[in-house]
């Protein structure tokens, strides 16, 4: 697996537009699933694997990798593909990505591929809300699920939604709410997660499931009037199907507009390459996913600094 982790680096030069990278594999020999590789370290075949008593059940143990230990989910067995075995013939998907480093175990890893971002599409309509799908797309006339690995580890791990009540009083009776903040991110949790934020500082929003779905909200918008006066903000995760956050900011920065919208990018993604990215299409803030405090904060920030719509 090296060489296929090798060319990471090479691929990841293509973000920024509108690209993404999978990286494949099965539980069985039928169905494909993927991840982007931005959240991947490495890959690994499965090493011994020591339980832990009174983890939660898809919890199959934990491994020593590079000094540090590391939490091994059953990923088959999140998605009700069967308990997977832990031997050696299987691999851990190692990723790190919302503050967390967290191993995956599957059957099979297949290859990383390179798609177009406007080749990856929602989830079908009707499929319900218990899935783990964020998109899927099509390579080579075989479907291919892309999971929502933040609902994951939020179920198995929880994340902190509640604002710091500190944080909530330093607004004051008389502070001016609300004003509008719009949302755009694929992920059902993130999105509930940053709405939860944002019912507690009393700020209006709205959502869109993804950059070009946003895009096209706020253009409207924008013909009935300067954005800015309808909302303080853009709330953006950077990796969504149709549309990635690098291009949406992008292209909201070239047009007149919406050129002065403040956009924020909000990712589960760590490292100094998306602060780059983040700087080079026009982001005016880049936070990680998912701080309620350092989120409230900068909400408080922007919203209470707007001028007030007309």
């Amino acid at each position: 697996m090296s060489s296929v982790m090798e060319k990471v680096d090479r691929l990841t030069r293509l973000a920024g537009r509108n690209r993404l990278e999978l990286l494949l594999f099965r539980f069985d020999n039928r169905q494909i699933f993927g991840i982007n590789v931005f959240k991947v370290r490495e890959v690994l075949k499965c090493p011994p694997l020591r339980p832990i008593p009174h983890s939660h059940h898809h919890v199959r143990g934990v491994m020593h990798a590079r000094g540090q230990t590391v939490t091994i989910i059953d990923l088959a067995a999140v998605l009700g593909h069967g308990r997977s075995e832990g031997s050696r013939d299987e691999f851990v998907i190692v990723t790190e990505y919302s503050g967390h480093v967290q191993g995956y175990l599957v059957k099979q890893v297949e290859r990383i591929v390179n798609l177009r971002w406007n080749d990856v599409k929602p989830p079908p309509p009707g499929i319900g809300n218990s899935n783990y799908l964020t998109a899927v797309t099509t390579i080579e006339n075989q479907l291919v699920e892309i999971l929502d690995v933040e609902r994951v580890l939020a179920e198995i791990v929880g994340v902190r939604t509640e604002v710091d009540d500190e944080l909530l009083g330093e607004r004051g009776a008389e502070a001016s709410i609300p004003r509008r903040v719009f949302i755009a991110d694929d992920s059902a949790v993130a999105r509930k997660q940053m709405v939860r934020v944002m019912e507690q500082l009393g700020v209006e929003y709205e959502v869109a499931e993804n950059g070009k779905i946003a895009l096209e909200m706020l253009q409207a918008y924008a013909e009935q009037g300067p954005i800015v006066q309808r909302f303080a903000m853009l709330l953006s995760d950077i990796e969504m199907p149709e549309m990635d956050g690098y291009t949406l900011t992008k292209t909201m920065k070239a047009d007149p507009q919406l050129k002065d919208l403040f956009v924020c990018l909000h990712t589960s993604l760590s490292g100094s390459f998306n602060q780059s990215m983040a700087d080079t299409v026009g982001a005016n803030k880049l936070v990680p996913k998912f701080d309620p405090n350092e989120l409230a904060a900068l909400v408080l920030s922007i919203v209470d600094a707007t001028p007030a719509a007309a």
